[in-house]
């Protein structure tokens, strides 16, 4: 149920083959990098159950809509089996709503034509939750395979709260992924209880083998 996430600027290469080989010796369910390491991840991880999952339009989703297809699309033509697009923040807060949908579902398009999954990031903490079930809607709508928490990288991560929420309204349809902040075992079962199917973590390691980690950063 996890992905095991490094999404850090200055990641390198060293690192991201560290963690292509922890998500083989644990069997998570994907590593989740930067673009420019799909292809280190995909030879790396050819041949294993582990998926490679990239981020599109990260972590702000202010890029345009043609600038996150043909992103998506470089990543799937160099071997990314998941895709986790941001969704573009302010057009939806401002009530742009068929941008939004529009804007997912090009994304969600090219996943398809490659037999892969797309990932909403809706980033919870900047949005009411109002718009947390509108986009979860929207998410729906445009045949999204899951609705994800956050990126980690703006004011708060996953909550058990809006996990809680966003089944609600996607019901059995669709993914949850909670992402930001889960740093240990009991988050994880948490966000697990309060519904979500993915756990998406750069604490995987620690989280699965009990190892005490700072409280902070995401």
């Amino acid at each position: 149920m996890i992905d095991h996430t490094m999404l850090k600027a200055d990641a390198t290469p060293d690192e991201i083959t560290t963690i292509c080989m922890e998500a083989k010796e644990y069997s998570f369910a994907s590593v989740c990098i930067n673009p420019s390491y799909v292809p280190l991840c995909s030879r790396l991880l050819s041949g294993t159950p582990v998926k490679v999952c990239t981020v599109i339009g990260f972590p702000l989703g202010a890029t345009t809509t043609a600038t996150k297809r043909a992103e998506a699309e470089e990543a799937l033509n160099e071997g990314a089996t998941e895709i986790d697009m941001v969704v573009n923040i302010g057009r939806l807060k401002a009530g742009d709503y068929d941008y939004t949908f529009n804007d997912i579902n090009h994304v969600v398009l090219a996943a398809k034509r490659k037999n892969s999954i797309c990932k909403v990031i809706l980033e919870t903490s900047l949005l009411t939750d109002e718009e947390k079930v509108k986009v979860c809607v929207i998410a729906k709508e445009a045949k999204a395979d899951f609705v994800k928490t956050s990126t980690g990288f703006s004011t708060g991560g996953a909550t058990a709260g809006d996990i809680a929420l966003m089944r609600y309204v996607v019901g059995s349809s669709l993914g949850v992924k909670a992402s930001g902040g889960v740093r240990t075992l009991e988050d994880a079962e948490e966000m697990i209880k309060s519904g979500a199917d993915r756990i998406g973590a750069s604490a995987s390691v620690k989280i699965v083998t009990g190892d005490k980690i700072p409280s902070k950063g995401y």
